[in-house]
């Protein structure tokens, strides 16, 4: 084992993951292994715990040999505050989970749609082969499930939600061109049930009470719809109990780990400028998660 003061001689280039709380994430688990599979010895990538109000005097106060930043709840929005620039995705999702230190500056970018839509890929679900969606959240990462849907040319999407709307997650789907229902949880658990395409956006434990009004429904499996998919972002504490119920009603359950590979390996081209080892980050991220 090597002392810990040599090795920060060694490291010149410097990552982490950011959020509150973040001790959970899975994220230093993927991109360490990619820098070893890739013999970036010179690389680390931490964790710091930072919540909204704090997060730009930490980015301020981050020194040149840092190169990037992952982003999760609650900092998606305050990050697009914050950043010097950002891409256009970012711009229209009102959302950023990777900041690219740029010069002087930090670049804002969403690499959640990517995550989420070759997820989606990965589990069979192509362009135009399914027409109606349910997003369950309404929050920055629901932004980001809208911008997926659109790429693989989904027409209506159903929100469940537990509260109220938000306007500006509602007036992305409009611009998106979808079609727009937006359901409380009691008579949306028969769209989960019933909808070839299910994500879920918000955080573990939230979705527990929709899991147990569509329990309560006492449809059987083969009188859901058939071939049906659900991505529920959540990974730690896995399977969640809405997964669990739907897998009990024949859904092919896709957990947030996939979506987190692929947005993390999305970042570790971003931060880094090389290709991203994605079976590495793909294998180390499954075994992560069986721990």
């Amino acid at each position: 084992m090597v002392p810990e003061p040599s090795r920060q001689v060694l490291t010149r280039h410097r990552a982490a993951v950011l959020g509150k709380p973040i001790a959970h994430s899975m994220s230093p688990v993927l991109h360490r292994a990619a820098y070893e599979a890739r013999g970036m010895t010179d690389w680390s990538y931490d964790i710091r715990e930072c919540d909204a109000a704090s997060l730009r005097d930490l980015v301020s106060g981050l020194g040149p040999t840092w190169r990037g930043l992952s982003l999760t709840r609650p900092l998606k929005e305050e990050a697009l505050l914050i950043a010097d620039s950002a891409s256009d995705v970012a711009l229209r999702t009102g959302a950023v989970n990777t900041l690219i230190h740029v010069g002087r500056g930090w670049h804002g970018e969403n690499t959640d749609i990517i995550g989420i839509r070759e997820a989606l890929r990965d589990a069979g679900i192509m362009a135009g082969a399914v027409p109606r969606a349910v997003v369950i959240g309404s929050g920055a990462t629901a932004r980001s499930a809208l911008a997926a849907l659109a790429d693989l040319e989904v027409a209506e999407v159903v929100f469940v939600v537990r509260k109220d709307m938000r306007a500006s997650t509602l007036a992305q789907a409009r611009d998106h061109g979808f079609r727009v229902v937006v359901l409380g949880e009691a008579e949306g658990a028969a769209a989960v049930l019933e909808t070839p395409l299910v994500i879920s956006t918000i955080p573990a434990g939230t979705a527990d009470s929709l899991a147990g009004a569509m329990a309560e429904l006492g449809v059987a499996a083969d009188a859901a719809t058939t071939g049906r998919v659900l991505l529920d972002v959540v990974y730690a504490g896995w399977p969640t109990e809405l997964a669990a119920t739907a897998a009990a009603y024949g859904a092919r359950i896709v957990p947030g780990i996939e979506m987190l590979i692929h947005q993390g390996a999305a970042q570790f081209q971003l931060m880094t400028g090389s290709p991203a080892p994605l079976e590495v980050m793909r294998r180390a991220g499954r075994a992560a998660l069986l721990r």
